[in-house]
């Protein structure tokens, strides 16, 4: 019985580290594609900003939902561009409305991954419109082989990481925060 418990559990971690393995690896941790976002983004240590974000605007039964959601995920050093003060203010709970506001913009509907934004730039001749969850635009394009994020105050962000996969959809890591009109 020992031996079949031992069978099982190295089945198990052979598994995990299959189905991993076609995932990158996003702050020096798994993503496993068979975890939700929030689960996923919880191991992340470079995005412990983003996680307690949507914990502060009650985002997290949403992202854990079944989905689809495409995120494109700001690290750490993402939030820390923002002028001094912004994320701390942003976390108060009477500032809840518009932390939603941000984080939704990160946020479009579907699994799209880096060939469909692709796809879309090129079918745009050059530029993507992306409906954001939010009820705003992002604009993709195409700078050599990276995609670039413009947000409606003409702020930029580049994805970093691309299709990194989740059970409830996709997520692309961006290197800086995108802000909303």
């Amino acid at each position: 019985m020992k031996k079949l418990a031992y069978l099982f559990l190295a089945v198990l971690m052979i598994g995990n580290a299959v189905i991993a393995k076609d995932n990158p690896m996003v702050g020096g941790a798994a993503m496993l594609p068979t975890k939700d976002i929030v689960s996923n983004a919880l191991n992340s240590a470079d995005h412990t900003t983003l996680v307690a974000a949507v914990k502060a605007a009650g985002l997290v039964e949403t992202l854990q939902s079944p989905g689809l959601f495409t995120v494109f995920a700001p690290t750490n050093e993402a939030f820390a561009k923002l002028p001094a003060g912004t994320v701390d203010t942003l976390l108060k709970p009477e500032n809840k409305e518009t932390l939603t506001k941000v984080l939704t913009y990160h946020v479009v509907a579907g699994k799209m991954y880096s060939k469909d934004l692709w796809k879309a730039i090129k079918a745009g001749n050059g530029t993507a419109s992306l409906k954001t969850v939010s009820g705003g635009t992002l604009k993709a394009t195409a700078l050599g082989k990276t995609i670039i994020l413009t947000d409606e105050k003409g702020g930029m962000s580049k994805v970093t990481i691309a299709d990194v996969n989740q059970s409830n959809g996709v997520i692309h890591v961006v290197d800086s925060v995108l802000l909303p009109q």
